[in-house]
């Protein structure tokens, strides 16, 4: 959320392979400077093949070599999440990264972002959003979070020369491009929600005004009349009458960055507006871009593959051809847009942070593959038994961690001693606590590091009440670890909160069939 002009720090030196994400400048914070930054629609990377499926020319091995390509996730392996699970059916979920850099790599990308300071300076992901599509391809869920959100970056390794960059904590989101690429946007955002991303799709602002012009525009409505720009040279310049006016070029890109205008003049609002746009977009694609027109195919075909940036997973126009077929399956009314839940941080002032709670339960409804508009029956979140046997109670090493802080509550002191305690009771007396660390964890949670340790794990879960659903193998930890969670901040008997599957209302739903969104434009940018 931009609520406030921020610095922009140059934390790296780059270069860039195929042309996109490299940029050269020293090391170290760069002086301190306004910037009009942009948040556009990188939503529109994965519609925008919506509509080539069937179409021959895709086929054309020139288009290959249009696409940059760049590493998936160049994280350490301890901070990635396990692969999706399939479902019943075989059929496992596509998780999508979605990202938006304001890169000035080059004259055209310059003149588009303005902030002549900021040139051939460290990339940043303006817009992130995570695409979900469901196992069983009935529905598609999009997540944007905040291009302020504060998070955990973690140490991510250069793949062209080796360089690393350290783990970061609550640092702003959208730095996580400038260190090493888009690889660690999505190690980040793997750290964050523990959802395993399959792909990474990337545009820089040159690429959405190109998009916008391939299909002809993109129906946008506003409330009154508006012209983001104020007296003190706030604002994307976007001037519009009231009511629908198809976008396209440059005023797509200007209705895509706007803040200063709608709603409340912040990335909230700027990310409504976006969502409007993507529903739009996908509207346009699956009315007309299919339609059987070969120029018009052909010329979208080779806007997409100039425009963007994809991992080696999606390196090829006959991958990207494949993934259209996928998404195609998904009905327009079965795609439900969302924005991360969130806070303002009380120790960052103009930044956020994920709200406690609602912002963990969204991420697990991704991550468990149940759908956003409510529409799925209720999915069991139970985890079958393992294969390997537990030792004996009194065998089993188990080390007990306190993780009842949260966000609004201070960690309960001596609350890993106690449940050590109440394990020896229970004949596992090589339980320990360990009363170096505190966490913040909002469910107990017991995890091991290796299948030979599962059965052990699941016997202490059993002992205690505790769902196996709630033991996860993880390489965090090197033996059995039971975290202590806010759930269960006192007594010696665990109860499990109860689970919904419902949408926390903080995510502001917005269903991708609404054709009736309209942005309200805030008195004081009307004309």
């Amino acid at each position: 959320m931009s609520l406030t002009p921020r610095d922009r720090d140059a934390t790296t030196e780059h270069g860039r392979h195929g042309g996109g994400r490299r940029r050269k400048g020293p090391d170290g914070d760069r002086k301190r400077r306004r910037r009009r930054v942009l948040r556009w629609a990188a939503m529109v990377l994965a519609v925008v093949i919506l509509g080539t499926a069937g179409a021959g020319y895709l086929y054309y091995q020139h288009l290959n070599a249009n696409l940059k390509k760049d590493a998936l996730n160049i994280g350490d392996e301890k901070d990635r999440a396990a692969r999706s699970k399939a479902n019943a059916a075989g059929q496992t979920p596509l998780n999508i990264l979605l990202i938006g850099s304001d890169a000035r790599d080059s004259k055209e990308n310059q003149k588009l972002g303005g902030a002549k300071d900021t040139f051939n300076t460290a990339p940043r992901a303006d817009v992130q959003m995570l695409l979900h599509v469901s196992a069983d391809r009935t529905n598609m869920s999009v997540v944007s979070m905040p291009r302020d959100t504060l998070v955990n970056i973690p140490k991510c390794t250069d793949p062209d020369n080796g360089k690393v960059y350290g783990a970061l904590t609550s640092t702003i989101t959208n730095d996580s491009l400038g260190r090493g690429g888009p690889g660690c946007t999505v190690a980040t955002w793997e750290k964050l929600t523990d959802i395993h991303i399959d792909h990474f799709m990337m545009i820089d602002f040159a690429g959405v005004v190109s998009m916008a012009d391939a299909i002809g525009g993109v129906p946008v409505c506003v409330d009154a009349n508006i012209h983001s720009r104020s007296s003190d040279g706030h604002g994307s310049g976007l001037k519009l009458k009231e009511g629908t006016t198809y976008v396209k070029g440059i005023q797509a890109l200007q209705w895509l960055r706007t803040r200063y205008g709608f709603e409340d003049n912040t990335d909230i609002a700027r990310a409504k507006a976006q969502h409007q746009y993507m529903n739009a977009m996908v509207r346009q694609l699956r009315e007309n871009a299919t339609l059987g027109n070969p120029n018009e195919l052909r010329k979208l075909a080779e806007t997409a593959t100039k425009a963007l940036t994809v991992d080696d997973g999606l390196g090829t126009v006959a991958k990207l051809y494949d993934l259209s077929k996928e998404l195609r399956k998904v009905p327009t009314k079965r795609i439900t847009m969302t924005t991360m839940p969130w806070q303002y941080s009380t120790t960052n002032s103009g930044r956020v942070v994920p709200k406690p709670g609602d912002a963990a339960k969204l991420f697990r409804l991704v991550r468990e593959d149940i759908a956003l508009d409510g529409k799925d029956k209720k999915k069991s979140a139970g985890t079958k038994a393992s294969s390997d046997p537990a030792a004996a109670d009194d065998r089993i090493a188990v080390q007990v961690q306190n993780g009842t802080r949260s966000g609004t509550q201070l960690a309960v002191t001596g609350r890993a001693r106690t449940i050590a305690q109440l394990l020896v009771g229970k004949g596992f007396t090589e339980a320990v606590a360990d009363t170096t660390t505190v966490l913040s964890e909002e469910r107990t949670v017991i995890r091991y590091p290796s299948a030979d340790l599962e059965g052990d794990a699941q016997r202490v879960a059993k002992s205690l009440g505790i769902a196996l659903s709630s033991v996860k193998k993880s390489t965090e930890v090197s033996g059995v670890t039971l975290v202590v969670g806010a759930d269960w901040r006192s007594g010696t008997t665990y109860t499990a909160p109860e689970d919904d599957d419902k949408t926390p209302t903080s995510a502001q739903v917005i269903n991708g069939s609404d054709k009736k969104q309209c942005m309200h434009v805030n008195p004081g940018y009307t004309w």
